[in-house]
């Protein structure tokens, strides 16, 4: 790995440069995978160290509380991973992180709202990114020291989700790149707002003209 590092840390200082700064986070996720995979083959040699915690979801109207067990029904096997065991999957082999059309995603555990296609960018990292979310409100950033690194860890504000981690290497406006798991998260198309309950979120998509005639009506 110590070639990567060198790599990533000599073009650190030109990411102004939009091609080679995509390139530096290319290679910084690939360096994050084998930091990853390194530490997760030595806890495995130790006999498969997992932190778990019960996790109470307290959220929209209709949601009821799920414990681990029920999650484990719910969600796939790389969803339950990546939300209840901090985990991460593979760069450029995920639901969202080429996916170009509007709408909202929300929490795969509890369905709350959390970033919008209009916040989406293309940070070249294979995961999706996103300037801001929707509500500051339902993010919880916490320091995350794991893998010998220190990053910003994202969590969903109602589930705990783990949701991936924050950086400061964002384009404008905010300069923040959340680079988040789409195991983590459910997408929305903008036609689909209005009939899954998330109504109040549709004028953003309107004023950006994203929204047809047809789907606006259902608004009205």
């Amino acid at each position: 790995m110590a070639p990567i590092i060198a790599l990533c840390n000599t073009l650190r200082y030109h990411h102004n440069e939009s091609s080679t700064h995509k390139i530096f986070l290319k290679l910084q996720s690939l360096y994050y995978l084998l930091l990853i995979v390194s530490f997760k083959q030595a806890e495995n040699s130790l006999g498969g160290i997992h932190e778990s915690s019960s996790i109470l979801v307290d959220s929209m109207e209709n949601l009821e509380k799920l414990d681990l067990a029920e999650l484990k029904d719910k969600l796939s096997a790389e969803q339950f991973e990546v939300t209840q065991k901090n985990g991460t999957e593979q760069p450029f082999k995920n639901a969202y992180w080429n996916n170009h059309n509007p709408g909202l995603y929300v929490d795969v555990v509890s369905g709350e709202p959390l970033f919008s296609s209009l916040d989406k960018f293309d940070s070249g990292t294979g995961w999706p990114s996103f300037t801001r979310p929707i509500n500051h409100s339902g993010i919880v950033e916490k320091q995350d020291y794991k893998y010998g690194m220190t990053r910003i860890e994202v969590r969903s504000g109602q589930a705990d989700s783990h949701l991936g981690h924050l950086f400061n290497d964002g384009p404008e406006p905010t300069g923040k790149r959340y680079c988040i798991n789409s195991a983590s998260l459910r997408f929305i198309p903008v036609e689909s707002i209005s009939e899954e309950g998330y109504e109040a979120y549709l004028d953003a998509f309107i004023k950006a003209a994203l929204v047809n005639q047809s789907v606006n009506d259902l608004k009205e």
